[in-house]
């Protein structure tokens, strides 16, 4: 039970988008289209799993061991930025048009708050190997369904009257709030 809460409160009730605001970057800038947030989604939830496992692993059987505490920044961010470049080579090799599409935000999930975040939230919380990558899971399938429920609502808006002021970003971020709002409703339901 205690696996499903974590995943449940990672994915939707305290989800880094929505409600921790981590992440924002990819989170307006690849939402336009649906097909290319899923897959940004994917790679992310994928880095964000292998990270929680990876971090959980080095933070668990090196800095405690050692008590090498002060050192959890800098290897957390050295893991995270070699699964990125793992997930860019197997991208550019297997989908070469995905990989142009998504630009400059494939190397950025590096640099996305909501990865080292995770690795920060999961030692702070003293999770169990299991509930680390379930927590790991939880975050990066929330990251998805947060910029795919964004990109949907964007295709539409682009088919919409939307007036001339609230055109381009003041919509975006308009939308944005509107659905981290949303999100809320879920709070108190269920926390971890």
């Amino acid at each position: 039970m205690d696996i499903l809460v974590i995943f449940i409160a990672a994915a939707i009730v305290n989800n880094f988008v929505l409600t921790y605001f981590l992440g924002i970057c990819p989170f307006i800038g690849v939402s336009k289209r649906v097909d290319h947030a899923f897959s940004l989604g994917i790679a992310t939830t994928f880095v964000m799993t292998m990270t929680a496992i990876i971090t959980w692993l080095i933070n668990h059987f090196i800095l405690i061991k050692f008590n090498l505490p002060f050192l959890e920044y800098v290897s957390f961010i050295i893991v995270i930025a070699s699964l990125v470049q793992l997930v860019e080579m197997f991208i550019r090799k297997v989908n070469p048009f995905l990989y142009r599409t998504l630009g400059i935000f494939l190397p950025l999930i590096t640099t996305n708050c909501a990865v080292l975040g995770l690795a920060l939230f999961a030692v702070l919380r003293d999770y169990s190997f299991i509930g680390t990558v379930v927590f790991g899971l939880g975050a990066g399938l929330g990251f998805t369904l947060a910029i795919v429920i964004m990109a949907g609502i964007r295709e539409e808006l682009d088919m919409a009257d939307v007036p001339l002021p609230l055109q381009g970003a003041g919509i975006t971020l308009i939308t944005a709030g509107l659905l981290a709002l949303s999100f809320m409703g879920f709070a108190g339901l269920i926390t971890a």
